[in-house]
Order: structure tokens, then sequence, then C-alpha cells
């Protein structure tokens, strides 16, 4: 379906514009997020920089995965760009997020800059791991990682959320999750622990239509996830609107720090197959991919929004795609020519606090050294 029309209303010289978007659907609640928002110039141009740095960044991953230099796995995130660009425009500082593995531009927009992402996907020790975390492992402050086991991150959300609650400081978690993970039952688990105790947790369904090769419809009883907290309210939003993500995310910290727990789900879609080793058309057509990249795509449909608001012009936004490309290209380059980290090194900071001396090695009666070189991000 094309994105619904959006009603603009500039002022100030198209300095700031009102966006309408497509209406929520809720369970469990009587009043949902406002339909309208007003976008700054400034946040504009933010929203725009960040979604298309991270198409960009999956582009080089992509390109790398296939020269093999990317090893193990590689889940690109194309196409739900505003899902992560629209929470993280509403989270403050003391809000934390955790998610599975498609996390390259969540590592990105937590603070990590593209070198740091391509370096950790390649294995250097430019890295923000160091090159020992990979697609699936990588974190920054008040990000804890992709999650490589299925729906994992989902209880682990909770116990952040839960940690906020202890340390009294206001903060929320996100936990993300896709529609493949729906059905795992430690999900319903944190749900109940999460109703219970009023932890501060936003469980976010990013349903994208398909699980590895599956599509929600044969995988899922009720596709409508963001009903299936039960007794908790949920939140319906379209997925590729970075604003309408911002307004149900701020909706949803208000509701969870002075509630309890809700469930958002963020109708989106992803454009390459599960991973990198699944072409992803055994199950959809190429088709069905280049219709909702022509009428529903989150940067294509954003650009023309803000252009025909006044807020930026198609020269402003050309010259933006040229230093992202440049930027991202640079990035690339660097991570290729990185090196890895020394033999010494893979046996740093297993523990933060190491009582067991030295590490058994992979052959019997073989120990290697531990050593510190720098605490967790998030210690």
């Amino acid at each position: 379906t094309a994105a619904a029309p959006c009603t603009v209303s500039v002022k100030n010289y198209a300095t700031e514009a009102t966006f309408e978007t497509k209406p929520f659907k809720l369970h469990n609640l009587t009043e949902g997020p406002p339909t309208s928002c007003k976008v700054t110039k400034d946040e504009a141009i933010a929203y725009y920089r960040q979604m298309q740095v991270i198409r960009r960044l999956e582009t080089s991953a992509g390109n790398l995965y296939k020269e093999k230099l990317v090893r193990g796995f590689c889940h690109l995130y194309s196409g739900q760009e505003a899902c992560a660009v629209g929470m993280k425009s509403a989270m403050r500082p003391q809000d934390n997020i955790i998610s599975a593995y498609r996390v390259h531009g969540w590592t990105y927009l937590m603070g990590v800059p593209p070198r740091g992402v391509l370096s950790e996907l390649t294995g250097k020790q430019g890295g923000c791991a160091r090159g020992k975390g990979g697609s699936m492992h990588m974190y920054a402050p008040n990000f804890y990682g992709g999650n490589g086991i299925v729906g994992a991150q989902v209880p682990l959300g909770a116990g952040v959320a839960l940690a906020c609650k202890y340390k009294g400081n206001g903060g929320v978690c996100l936990a993300l999750y896709g529609d493949g993970a729906a059905n795992q039952g430690q999900i319903f688990e944190a749900y109940n622990m999460a109703h219970l105790w009023k932890l501060p947790c936003i469980f976010v369904c990013e349903n994208n239509g398909y699980g590895m090769g599956t599509s929600a419809e044969r995988g899922s009883c009720n596709v409508n996830y963001y009903q299936r907290g039960d007794v908790l309210p949920g939140i319906w939003v379209d997925g590729m609107d970075v604003v309408a993500v911002r307004l149900a995310t701020e909706f949803a910290i208000k509701h969870v720090l002075n509630t309890g727990p809700v469930v958002m789900e963020v109708f989106t879609y992803r454009y390459s197959g599960h991973s990198m080793s699944d072409p992803g058309t055994s199950y959809r057509s190429r088709e069905e991919v280049q219709e909702v990249r022509q009428t529903r795509d989150p940067i294509s449909s954003f650009k023309d929004k803000i252009i025909a608001a006044g807020l930026v012009t198609a020269d402003e936004v050309k010259a933006m795609d040229s230093e992202i490309k440049k930027a991202v290209d640079e990035a690339t380059k660097q991570a290729k020519a990185d090196s890895e980290i020394g033999l010494p090194e893979l046996t740093t900071d297993v523990y933060s606090s190491n009582l067991d001396g030295d590490i058994r090695g992979v052959t019997p009666g073989s120990w290697l050294k531990h050593a510190t070189l720098k605490r967790a991000v998030n210690l």
C-alpha cells in the first residue's frame, strides 16, 4: 500500500513543517499517539542523513560479504531504516536498546562511526569490539547489542528495564525482536514478568513480513503482533514513516514510565533476504520487493516530503547523498586496510574480573594468559 499523503503546513520560511501520519492501531488503550508532528529543518536533515548512512552502510556490508571479507553471518537492515532512526530520535540519554542480529544501523546510531561498524564486520581491530564480535555482537553505551539466539534479547531487555527501575534513573529499555521470533515462549514469559513488576520496557516487534524464509501469515496464527501481549497495551505503527515511529516511541516511553510495559509493532519490510546466504526470492517475488521500493521506501518517501515542505532543496539532498557516499566509501577502504588483533588479545577481557588465572586453550594442557584491555562499555 502506498504511503498516505501528508498534510504539510510551513512556518518561518520552511524552518519547520507539520506532517500527518497514518492512524495508529491500538490494543488495550483508550488514547494513542498524536497523528501529527512538527519537524524542524535540522531534524529533517538529521533523520534523512541517518537513514541514508544506514542504507549506504548496508550496501557496503553486502559488498564486503560478497568479496568474502565478512565471514560468518550478515543480516542487512535495508528497508527498515525508519524504524531505528524514528526510535532513536525519541530516546533520551538514559534510555537503552537491545535487539537481534540486524543491528549494523543501530550500532551507528548509538555512537559507533561507520568505520567502527565495518571494521567489526571484517574482524579488524578498529571494530567496536576489536573484531571479536562480528555482525551479531556490536555494543555501545546504552546499546546491549545484537543477539544471535532467536528471541533471547527480549528477556534480557526486560532485565535492562529492571536495572533502570533499580537505579531510579528514569530510563526505559526498547527490546526489539522480529516477527520470526514473535512465537518464542520466552517472549511471553518476559511480557508476564514485565507486567507484574511494571517494568519500563517497550517490547518492539519489527514486523518485516518474513522470518527466515516464511511469511508472517504462514508462521503465526495472529499476525497482529501489537495485540499479542494479552493484557499489555499495544500500538501498531507504520514502520516506513520515520515521523510516525518517533511519535509512537515518544508515546510508549511516557506510558511505560507511568503505567507499565507496552508492545509496539512497527510494520516494515526488508529488501534483502533474511541473511546474505538467503537470496530472498524463493518465498516472495522480485515484483513484490520492487513495488515496496517504489511505493513505500522510507528514505525516498521522506525525501519527497521534506522537499515538498520546503525544509530542504533537491540540490541539498543531492549534496548530502554525495557526501555520505564518500564518507562510507572511505570507511570501507579503511576497514579493508585495517589489521586483525594479535593472538595474545584473543583472551583479553573474557572476564570483567578474572578469578581463575589462565584461560584453558583448545588442546589438552594448553593455557592462555588472561589480560585486561578495557572494561565493557555498559558495565
